[in-house]
This record gives C-alpha cells, sequence and structure tokens, in this order.
C-alpha cells in the first residue's frame, strides 16, 4: 500500500521535527483518521521526497519526524505549454490539471490578438497544480509563468526546440522533426487560431509548425495533445 502524499512548501533536507500545514493536518488526522507512528510521503514540488512518521496526531497542527530527504533528478525531457486560455474557468482548470499529471515543467498563459478575457485566479491554479502533482505521484510542480504574447515570449532565450500548433498550411506531424532537443515548448492558439501575423512572428523566431492531425481541437484539447507528443519522444 502505498504512503498518502503531501505538499510542504518548507521541508528540511535533514531529519528534523516538523510541523506541517493546517491543510495536511487536517487530511491526515480527520479524513483519513492517521494515528502516531503512522507514515506519510511529503514533497516540495522541487525534486525532494522526504518519509515522515506523526508525532503529534493534531488536526490543526500535526507534527512529524521526517527522515533524510531525498533528491529525483529532473525529468531529461522538459515541456513547457505555452497556451492561450479560455473563457470558460473549468476548462483552464482541466487544462491546468491534466497537463501537470503529463509531467510538464511549465505553463505560459499566452495573450493573442483573439485571445478571451478571463480572470487571473492565482492560488486556486496554484492549489489545482499542486493537487494534480500529488495525485500523479510526482515531485516537481510546474511553474505557472506569467502571462505573455508571442512575442514576448519568444524573446525569452530558450534553448531548445519551440514549436507552434496552428490550423494554416505548412505544418508537418512531429515525426518530421525528429530528433528533438531535451528542451521542449509549444504555442497553442486561442480559439479561432493564432493570426497570420502571429504565425509569422513565430515562424520568423524560429518556431516549427507543428500538425495535431485531421481534425478541429479545442484550445485545451490542442495542448495536450501537443505535450503529450513531445513528451513522449
Amino acid at each position: 500500500m502505498q504512503l498518502p502524499f503531501f505538499y510542504e512548501t518548507i521541508l528540511p533536507q535533514e531529519s528534523s521535527v516538523l510541523t506541517v500545514s493546517e491543510q495536511t493536518s487536517k487530511h491526515c488526522i480527520q479524513v483519513l483518521r492517521m494515528q502516531l507512528g503512522e507514515k506519510i510521503l511529503l514533497t516540495n514540488g522541487t525534486g525532494w521526497l522526504t518519509e515522515a512518521t506523526i508525532i503529534t496526531a493534531d488536526k490543526k497542527r500535526m507534527a512529524v519526524q521526517t527522515s533524510v530527504a531525498m533528491y529525483k533528478e529532473p525529468a531529461t525531457i522538459q515541456t513547457t505549454l505555452a497556451i492561450s486560455f479560455v473563457k470558460n474557468p473549468s476548462r483552464i482548470e482541466w487544462l491546468l490539471e491534466k497537463a501537470t499529471e503529463i509531467g510538464v515543467v511549465g505553463i505560459v498563459p499566452l495573450i493573442c490578438e483573439r485571445s478571451e478575457k478571463t480572470v487571473a485566479k492565482s492560488e486556486r491554479w496554484d492549489n489545482i497544480l499542486i493537487s494534480a502533482m500529488l495525485q500523479s505521484k510526482q515531485v516537481y510542480k510546474p511553474i505557472l509563468h506569467k502571462a505573455a504574447t508571442v512575442k514576448e515570449l519568444l524573446a525569452v532565450p530558450f534553448s531548445g526546440s519551440t514549436f507552434i500548433a496552428h490550423c494554416l498550411e505548412g505544418t508537418k506531424p512531429l515525426a518530421q522533426y525528429l530528433p528533438l532537443a531535451a528542451y521542449r515548448r509549444v504555442l497553442i492558439g486561442p480559439e479561432g487560431d493564432f493570426t497570420r501575423a502571429e504565425i509569422a512572428t513565430a515562424t520568423d523566431a524560429g518556431c516549427l509548425a507543428l500538425d495535431l492531425g485531421q481534425t478541429r481541437l479545442r484550445t485545451e484539447t490542442a495542448g495536450l495533445v501537443a505535450v503529450t507528443l513531445l513528451q513522449h519522444h
């Protein structure tokens, strides 16, 4: 049986006594009905993982004895998804959850000419990333970057392969771009697609035009298809 998995922003690397967050305390004691001496796993979302033993069973301030933390090296393939967020908040949240489960290292809300206005919910979105990271047994939380336009994003130095998926002519299947660099990022436009000017900006900056298949995909579906392809090649 796998140990329950929790997130703590501050995680000692050496063995020590740690008072965990009220959220973790409540879930362990009140929801899971855990007792003194039972064990849990803790991660800080930056590669560190430790096993901890409950020494104070308090639903608000549970204390644990941690073991020496272990560091897990980042995955060889590092994929960043830059995507225009849709207006529907539930679809944004679904995208964040599934992209995290797939294993992206970063998500950039992309501001395009046809993007719909969305209300940023940074704290809620961060909680979704944490929850999805724990559910999928990962120790790295994706970075939710500051929103950027296509031009702003491509002005940031990037030592890898950058793709843009769009619905116009000139796209190619991923197989024609193999082998790929270990660092990868993909740009996904809004409903209505990128404008020709945005595509030209991306192409001029060296972006590779990526074909995602014969069917017309929703924005969030296109994002997940693209990162899945990039993660597994």
